[in-house]
């Protein structure tokens, strides 16, 4: 069922991108677009998980190197009924945590020094249980891909811009009219936006929701979110946004009306569900 689901949500996304080519630029738009969506479809299911632990200097660990955190891991694969995933870990003060992989065979966990320096073990293998989850339900790619399709559009939408600027499509071209493509270059980005919060945080409390089960205590979650919050605030992290979403929570800081576009749902939220679990 799960991969019926990530295979409707990739061919909906693609799609997508397909229809605001074709607003913008006509057929030539919608053959761009749907070159472009098959490019980053193949790109991002086959070298996304090399390039962002190549991005964040992660290094694989084995089970001399990391005892306690590679047995954690295979204790709670195997309780997940997943295959065993390859263990990072980052140099970075910063504590967090990320899953990334195109399907469970080809999983990957990985966490921070910091978050091994200040969680007690039962809250470490809330957050190693959250991540299982992810990859148990194949989010990291459908994730990745719709930041990856949301980025297309944004780029689409400012290659119509300088088009108009400078009179790249006659009114009596064959395509969308004027007024579709100064439309969609303006609503085109945002709702790509849209789509990608809502996808990351519906995939962020359903990976709650699975951890706390694999973990077999939603309090252990619980416990961790509240100290890797607050440590988020304090201790900065130089994290790529486009990559912000896969973490289990936000690395970059912020207010206002950066916490209302945040692809992470509310803190607050996160742990009352979680507590609720509990005391359901």
């Amino acid at each position: 069922m799960n991969g019926l689901k990530t295979m409707a949500l990739m061919v909906t996304l693609t799609l997508m991108l397909v229809f605001v080519g074709g607003l913008l630029g006509g057929k030539t738009g919608m053959t761009f677009a749907l070159i472009m969506a098959f490019g980053i479809n193949f790109f991002t299911y086959w070298f996304s998980d090399k390039i962002v632990l190549k991005m964040y200097r992660a290094k694989p660990v084995n089970e001399s190197e990391a005892p306690e955190l590679y047995n954690m891991v295979r204790r709670l694969a195997q309780r997940a009924q997943l295959p065993m995933p390859k263990v990072y870990i980052m140099e970075q003060d910063q504590p967090n945590a990320f899953a990334t992989g195109r399907n469970p065979e080809h999983g990957v966990v990985a966490v921070t020094t910091g978050i091994m320096r200040i969680l007690s073990s039962e809250e470490l293998e809330g957050v190693l249980a959250h991540e299982l989850a992810h990859i148990k339900h194949r989010d990291i790619l459908v994730s990745t891909v719709a930041a990856a399709i949301a980025g297309a559009i944004s780029y689409l939408a400012q290659m119509a811009q300088w088009a108009m600027i400078f009179g790249g499509r006659s009114d009596d071209e064959e395509g969308g009219s004027p007024i579709a493509s100064l439309v969609m270059m303006i609503v085109g980005p945002i709702a790509a936006m849209l789509v990608q919060m809502a996808i990351s945080r519906s995939r962020e409390y359903g990976a709650d929701a699975g951890g706390a089960r694999i973990a077999g205590n939603p309090l252990y979650l619980s416990s961790a979110l509240k100290k890797l919050h607050m440590a988020s605030q304090r201790i900065p992290m130089d994290a790529n946004p486009a990559t912000s979403h896969m973490f289990i929570v936000n690395p970059l800081t912020g207010g206002g009306l950066l916490k209302l576009f945040s692809t992470h749902p509310p803190m607050e939220e996160r742990i009352a569900r979680l507590e609720s679990m509990r005391s359901g």
